[in-house]
């Protein structure tokens, strides 16, 4: 490894590149490696060794692409295995539940946070647990959305039935009276302004893609490992296991640049 090397992203499809955006705002001379698992999304309902035996190949891949460091960019394959990725693999890896309830935790004023997330996220009780570690006090409200990263996938973000789905997965959280809402899966915040106009105002609604981005660029400046050449030398990757054409129509839209994506079958 060297400073020169990329960061390396995985997804199961378009929801890390919420992570990318905060990667290009906060590390701007970073290279970045993204593979999103978009032919076997989503990961929501796999069983937890299955979920985690797909990153696992994935990290082996990004490896080979010459990256410093890893991101799981994906809440459902942080809360699958991410002491496991750690262990197995001697380059550094984080995830994206620790800065994201670390983020919540300083916003909540009623210490009443609502979660929610995929349906494996939901199950493994990843975000409670951290949030009970850091505050055994707040009052945690999980819920599993499993349509949403579907809803985001297809496009259908801004369509009547999107609406209606959020109305009927938040309730619980409005009525439950949280003040406080963590995204716990990264295809959450492409859905943002629908999920904020259910639950209003006065709700704050939680992304780990910032939070997330700001515990890489700590790591890699301790490490003295930051590129040092300008942004303007940067050259990303992206390599989706599925068809390009969905997820370059979305990414394109939310980094605001093109995109060179090339599909990948992972052996």
């Amino acid at each position: 490894m060297n400073s020169n090397h990329a960061i390396g992203l995985l997804d199961s499809g378009v929801g890390g590149l919420t992570v990318v955006k905060e990667i290009m705002k906060q590390l701007p001379q970073e290279k970045i490696v993204y593979y999103g698992d978009t032919a076997r999304m989503p990961y929501g309902s796999r069983p937890q060794a299955q979920v985690r035996g797909f990153a696992s190949q994935i990290i082996n891949f990004l490896i080979t692409q010459e990256v410093k460091l890893i991101i799981v960019a994906c809440n459902t394959a942080t809360a699958a295995g991410l002491p496991y990725y750690q262990q197995e693999f001697s380059l550094p890896i984080i995830g994206v539940i620790e800065p994201g309830v670390r983020a919540a935790l300083r916003q909540t004023k009623r210490k009443k946070i609502g979660v929610i997330g995929t349906e494996g996220t939901i199950a493994s009780k990843a975000y409670e647990e951290s949030i009970k570690r850091h505050d055994p006090t707040v009052q945690v409200y999980s819920q599993a959305c499993p349509l949403f990263v579907l809803i985001v996938e297809n496009g259908l973000v801004d369509s009547p039935e999107a609406l209606c789905v959020a109305e009927h997965y938040l309730r619980p959280l409005k009525e439950a009276g949280v003040d406080v809402l963590i995204l716990g899966c990264t295809h959450y915040p492409l859905m943002s302004h629908v999920i904020s106009k259910v639950m209003g105002p006065d709700v704050k609604l939680i992304s780990s893609a910032a939070e997330t981005a700001l515990e890489a660029k700590n790591i890699l400046s301790k490490g003295n490992m930051l590129r040092q050449a300008a942004p303007e030398t940067v050259k990303h990757r992206f390599f989706v296991s599925g068809n390009p054409g969905a997820f370059n129509a979305i990414g394109e839209s939310l980094l605001q640049c093109s995109l060179s994506t090339y599909q990948l079958l992972l052996p």
